[in-house]
């Protein structure tokens, strides 16, 4: 992986170790379940499940989320083709408001693949 993922992962990991280091945060922990379970193999692939959950990252602008769901693309044998159908789906339901998104998401995935 390339920089970009690295600085990522290091600051995702270290504010999560924060966050979940507070007994009382049942909530946060919970949540946290709830979402890697979401994304085990099920009736849809993990594969199908993280592009799902790229689209849905793009079209709610959150870049970390999208992040993430680029980094297990990658992870899942998303291939470039796929992306690109992927980036089109999202700007098409979230409109030109996900084209800087996409942008930083392509940047993000040729770090990826560095």
């Amino acid at each position: 992986m390339g920089k970009l993922s690295d600085q990522f992962n290091s600051y995702r990991q270290q504010m999560n170790d924060k966050l979940l280091a507070y007994d009382n945060n049942k909530v946060i922990k919970r949540i946290y379940n709830v979402d890697t379970n979401a994304y085990l193999e099920g009736v849809l692939d993990v594969k199908t499940k993280e592009m799902l959950g790229l689209i849905a990252s793009m079209v709610l602008r959150c870049d970390d989320c999208i992040k993430y769901h680029l980094e297990q693309c990658k992870k899942n044998g998303v291939t470039d083709d796929e992306l690109m159908e992927v980036f089109g789906l999202a700007n098409l339901v979230g409109g030109t408001i996900v084209i800087p998104h996409t942008r930083r998401a392509v940047e993000y995935w040729e770090d990826l693949k560095s």
